[in-house]
């Protein structure tokens, strides 16, 4: 069984990161695989076997909370800047290649969701990587946005978006909602039955709170990973894609696998956004796995 241990280091404005590694049995140095979570998630939610797999067959795994999130520092609490977070994880793969267990010139990167999206934007503008796996990923924030939200509550979001502007100036904290809420009256960024089921799985208590800066969602509208989708290239490309995928949105994901270059690889995968972490771990896990072999090992 893969030793996990936990670590820090240090990213932009001195704040501390922080994750845990995983270490192979063997000498080394060996390949090496980063991983982060989605949009305001924390490593405790369904990432542990991915990391685990990889590590059990021979790959150190760096899994770190992005910054106001989880174990990791950083202010105001649950905010997500995708642009910041990507500067971070690039700071990950230098700490990765600082490890004397890691063999510098084998690093790859893992992505679900959200940061599937900072996967392909890493993958097009890192190259130390090696090979990137970007799991049913965001790809366009702004056509997310017209899938998610109906018209007519557009305008009541934008004015949200506003008044919080204005507050923000006053000196006001950055407001908050929930991230997942079954109460229609309560605002969230998912409603979804499957979305309440994955980000409220059980976790330790104080790694995770149920709520999300507001200025996040404009951020993740804003958010247009997918146009850096075709600059991958000459890095191998794995993409896993849900068929019934409502969150990043299936038809989404394969129009942006289509203009990918070569040397890319699509994985299809049943169900929906959440199924690749539990209902179809060892399908996404197995893609996942073979792709980094293939490429790193």
């Amino acid at each position: 069984m893969a030793e996990r241990e936990n670590v820090e280091f240090e990213a932009d404005g001195g704040v501390t990161l922080r994750g845990w590694l995983f270490l192979p049995d063997g000498p080394g140095p060996h390949p090496a695989i980063t991983m982060a979570h989605g949009y305001a998630g924390v490593r405790d939610h369904g990432l542990e076997p991915f990391a685990r797999t990889f590590a059990e067959n021979g790959f150190v795994v760096l899994l770190h909370d992005h910054r106001t999130f989880g174990a990791s520092d950083g202010q105001p609490r649950q905010d997500v800047d995708p642009w910041q977070q990507i500067s971070d994880w690039r700071r990950a793969i230098s700490y990765l290649e600082s490890r004397p267990e890691v063999d510098s010139d084998r690093i790859g990167l893992w992505g679900t969701s959200y940061a599937g999206g900072h996967a392909i934007v890493l993958g097009a503008t890192d190259r130390r990587l090696r090979a990137v796996v970007s799991q049913v990923p965001t790809i366009s924030g702004y056509e997310q946005g017209l899938r998610r939200v109906a018209p007519d509550a557009v305008a009541v979001l934008e004015e949200s978006f506003a008044e919080d502007e204005r507050a923000q100036l006053r000196g006001e904290a950055p407001r908050t909602l929930a991230i997942v809420s079954g109460d229609p009256t309560v605002p969230a960024s998912y409603r979804s039955q499957e979305a309440i089921d994955f980000y409220l799985q059980p976790k330790p208590d104080g790694v995770w709170e149920n709520k999300v800066t507001l200025r996040s969602n404009r951020a993740a509208r804003m958010y247009e990973p997918g146009t850096w989708i075709t600059r991958v290239s000459p890095t191998p490309l794995l993409m896993v894609v849900a068929l019934g995928d409502t969150v990043t949105v299936t038809d989404l994901a394969l129009a942006a696998y289509e203009r990918a270059l070569e040397p890319k690889q699509l994985q299809l995968i049943p169900g929906g956004h959440f199924d690749p972490y539990v209902a179809q771990f060892d399908q996404a896990s197995t893609a996942a796995l073979d792709w980094f072999r293939q490429h790193l090992a």
